[in-house]
Order: C-alpha cells, then sequence, then structure tokens
C-alpha cells in the first residue's frame, strides 16, 4: 500500500485543522479514574492519601502508607451517548476493556528521627481513556457546501486546478504543502464538482455551490481512540506525627485518533450534486510533563487537612490529517478516489500549556469504622495556551480562549463504612463546564460506589462508577455550524488487586 507524505509548513493552516480551542479543552480535562477504591470515594483521596491514585490529588498521600504495596487495576468503560440533531434522536453504545492503573509504593520507617516516614511511589494512571463514538442524523438547511465555499471565496482558482501531466493525488498534496489547509479544502470541493467558478479564470476569486436544496439529509459519525496517560514518580515524608509533604513529576503520553464520516443527501431535483461524502481522519501523538506539590495535615486524631498544586501541564504534538471525498457531480474529477486515508498531511510541532490546578481537601477519620472526605478544585482555564504564542494564528486562537473559557470548580466527596474485613464505599463528584457558555459543555455530574475485602496481606476492590454530561459536537472546527447535542452516560466498572510487602 502506497503511503505519501506531506509536510504542510504554512502555520496559517492550524486554525482550520485540530489545532484550537477544542484541543485546550481535551487535553486539559483531567477525567482519571484511578483504583477502584479512588473511584468508590468519588476520587475525593486530597485529605486522605494512602491509596496510589490520591497522588493525582495530593502528592503528599504516599506518605500516608504504613507498608509497601503494589496495585493493579483494570476498568470496563461502558459509553451510551444520545445525540439529538435535525429534530431526530440516534443512540450509540460502546465497551473497551483498559488496564488503566498500575503502580507500587515503598516505605522507609524511622524511629530516631524527626521524619517518621520516607515514600518513593512510582504509578501509572490514565488521565483520559479517548474510546467513544456517536451517529446523528437529520435534516439541516446548512449542506457540506458552505464548508468548501468558506475556504475558497478569495481563493484564486489556477491553484486549485489538476496541471497538464499531473495527478490528482499529487496536486492535493502539492497545494497543502504550498498553500495551506485552507486551500486544500478549496480544491477539494472544487474537483468533487461540489462548487464552481464564477468566471473559468485562473485569477477568479469567487465560487457558487453546484448542490440545489431547501434541506438536506446528514449522517455524522464521530469514533474517537487513544489514550493521555500520565507516569508518576513521587516523594513524600511524614515530619513528626502530624505533617505529610511531598512532590511529584508527571510524565504523560498522548495518543488521540478521530475518525469523522458525513453522509449527505436529499439535494434538490435539478441538483448536479444528488449524494456526497466526505471523511476525515485525524492523529495527534506527543508527551508532556508536570509536577505537583502538596500537604496533608493532621489536626486531631479526627480531622485532616489538605491542600495541593498541580503545576500546568507542557505538551509537544504533532497532527497529521488525511482525507477522502466523493460526489456523483457530473463534473466531479474522475480520479477523486485516488484522494484517499493513504495520503497523510503532516503537520509541524505545537505546544499546549494547559492550566494550573489547586486543591483543598479536608477528612474527617472515625477510627477505624470509616470516614468522610470532601475536595475542592479550582483551574481557570482562561488561561490555557497554544504555542508559540507569538504565531499570529496562535495569538488569536488564544485571545478567543481568554475569551470563551472560564473557571472550572470541581466538587468531591466520599465515605466509607467498614464492618471488619469489609468495606462498603459511597462518592459523589460535580464539575462545571469549561466555556462561559455551558450550552457548548455542560456541568458533569457522577455518582459511584464500591465495595472492598481486606484478605490481610492483600486487598480486593470493586466501584461502579457513573457520569453524565451534555455537549454540543459541532462536526467541523470551521465553515459549517452543524452541532449535535450529545448526552454522553459513562458507566466504569473496575476492580483492584492490592498486595503488601
Amino acid at each position: 500500500m502506497r503511503t505519501i507524505f506531506a509536510f504542510i509548513m504554512v502555520l496559517s493552516c492550524s486554525m482550520a485543522t485540530a489545532q484550537n480551542i477544542n484541543d485546550v479543552v481535551r487535553y486539559s480535562t483531567d477525567n482519571t479514574q484511578g483504583t477502584a477504591r479512588f473511584q468508590a470515594l468519588g476520587g475525593a483521596f486530597g485529605a486522605l492519601g494512602g491509596d496510589l491514585s490520591s497522588l493525582n490529588v495530593n502528592p503528599a498521600g504516599s506518605a500516608v502508607f504504613n507498608y509497601s504495596q503494589f496495585t493493579i487495576s483494570g476498568s470496563n468503560y461502558n459509553r451510551n451517548n444520545e445525540a439529538f440533531f435535525g429534530n431526530r434522536t440516534s443512540g450509540t453504545e460502546m465497551n473497551s476493556l483498559e488496564l488503566n492503573q498500575v503502580g507500587g509504593v515503598f516505605v522507609f520507617k524511622s524511629s530516631n528521627s524527626p521524619w517518621k516516614k520516607l515514600s518513593l511511589a512510582f504509578n501509572y494512571d490514565l488521565v483520559q481513556n479517548f474510546d467513544n463514538e456517536f451517529f446523528a442524523s437529520g435534516s439541516t438547511v446548512q449542506g457540506i457546501d458552505n464548508y468548501f465555499l468558506n475556504f475558497a471565496q478569495g481563493q484564486a482558482l489556477g491553484p486549485l486546478r489538476v496541471q497538464q501531466g499531473e495527478r490528482i493525488d499529487d496536486a492535493y498534496l502539492d497545494i497543502g504543502s504550498s498553500l495551506g489547509f485552507g486551500a486544500q479544502q478549496a480544491f477539494l470541493g472544487f474537483q468533487s464538482g461540489i462548487i464552481e467558478p464564477d468566471q473559468d479564470d485562473d485569477a477568479n476569486t469567487a465560487y457558487f455551490s453546484l448542490a440545489d436544496y431547501n434541506t438536506v439529509e446528514q449522517r455524522y459519525f464521530q469514533s474517537t481512540s487513544g489514550y493521555n496517560s500520565k507516569f508518576t514518580v513521587n516523594f513524600a515524608g511524614q515530619y513528626q506525627e502530624n505533617l505529610y509533604l511531598g512532590a511529584s513529576l508527571n510524565f504523560h503520553a498522548v495518543l488521540y485518533e478521530r475518525l469523522t464520516q458525513l453522509d449527505e443527501s436529499g439535494y434538490n431535483a435539478p441538483s448536479e450534486v444528488q449524494s456526497t461524502f466526505f471523511d476525515n481522519f485525524l492523529r495527534t501523538e506527543g508527551d508532556g510533563f508536570s509536577f505537583s506539590l502538596g500537604a496533608i495535615a493532621r489536626l486531631n486524631e479526627n480531622i485532616r487537612v489538605g491542600g495541593s498544586y498541580q503545576s500546568p501541564t507542557w505538551y509537544r504534538l504533532t497532527d497529521d490529517v488525511a482525507q477522502r471525498i466523493g460526489t456523483d457531480s457530473p463534473v466531479a474529477n474522475p480520479n477523486l478516489s485516488l484522494i484517499d486515508f493513504n495520503l497523510v498531511n503532516l503537520f509541524p510541532e505545537y505546544r499546549i500549556k494547559t492550566p494550573s490546578k489547586l486543591t483543598g481537601s479536608v477528612a474527617i477519620i472515625f477510627g477505624k469504622e470509616g470516614l468522610l472526605s470532601f475536595d475542592y478544585g479550582y483551574q481557570d482555564m482562561s488561561e490555557a495556551e497554544l504555542r508559540p504564542t507569538n504565531d499570529p494564528n496562535f495569538a488569536d486562537e488564544n485571545e478567543f480562549i481568554a475569551n470563551q473559557l472560564g473557571v472550572v470548580n470541581t466538587y468531591r466527596i466520599g465515605g466509607e463504612y467498614r464492618i471488619e474485613r469489609v468495606s462498603l464505599r459511597g462518592g459523589y463528584r460535580f464539575e462545571s463546564g469549561p466555556y462561559e457558555n455551558s450550552d457548548l459543555i455542560g456541568d458533569l455530574e457522577g455518582y459511584s460506589g464500591g465495595i472492598g475485602y481486606d484478605f490481610g496481606g492483600s486487598r480486593l476492590d470493586l466501584a461502579v462508577n457513573r457520569t453524565e454530561r451534555d455537549t454540543s459536537e459541532q462536526f467541523f472546527d470551521s465553515g459549517l455550524n452543524n452541532a449535535a447535542l450529545v448526552n454522553r452516560t459513562n458507566t466504569n466498572v473496575t476492580l483492584s488487586y492490592t498486595m503488601k510487602f
């Protein structure tokens, strides 16, 4: 199979592809699932510690461990999406199995030092599992021709032609490399026979649509996969009897893949175009780094308070995009099928800085019988940035980010009740949407519960975690405003095994 690579060096293409506010929101969102005990308590571990996934909230938590131990967790992710578009509702459901957490902590005790304990921990957690999909189908007054006209208006016709002796796939890659993504989309619209120039002149810069319709039927499918994972190296200590301090270095790995498929029909009878499909595939890879600092104080035998700082995460990412398009237009290029997913457009590396996060926590410990815990998190999403900031397109997008995004407030509540070796758990989580306009991404609300059994030298924990959120999913980042309102319900079942040594 032949694969052709083209480096698109024109940064003006960035806003038309994946490098925009959507990426900032995607990689700034922390949806760590963690161990079964962590999930069952709603993630409210900022003042508790004693769980490997608690290091994601407060790195001082590893000093709470009394013994060295190892934990491994696996989850079944159930995604149920109801998409409303064009007065119709469509549902999809999918399941995926993942090893979402594995880690260990080594505890070193001292009897003749004010530092009673020192701990060294290593932990892997999924920050985000991107496996998801939804389908939307309905009637709309905005056809795909609007997308191509948006890029074509003002673009000279000459470069949109396939030159004599040139293959259409070579022309597609060449125009992307030399003129950027926008001109490349105009090329697709023209070569597919969806849009035509006002004048058959190489200097022409005005275009019209060959699609004749009052409304069209659109069927849109989006499938995403991949992960944002975090490997944590943690060091913490217990000073005297009542103070725990910790720090973590976090190394992130990102793989995000998104396939979108749009089919369109229902044009008027005189229309030269009667059916269209347009598919896009985006792949993002990269890595990132962050650090965190935290402290936990025991005020007395029953009350603990905690505070932590999570630094920004600095990501380095690269995108590649592949496309394919087809129509029954009589003026479409007969070799249009040569433009397919084997042709890959590579974009220059870019960077994202996500906002820092502050967390305050309090916990009440009822001896060996149980506990109650509460966390509050504050993150100002308007501080996120695409970089380099001196790029004019990123500067414009960063201003848009600052105006559109706001503060994310997170509340987590968890409780545990112990009956001899059995622990019963429950939790609640609320997270406000990142946009000032809550219609784009609504508030997240989640409930969780679980059970654990302590065998003495080991422990087995089970948790069920359910979250729900409404999002507005725009079909394309620019040029077409069609969007589906998607109700996303995620139900995760997690099993963890912990071994002490």
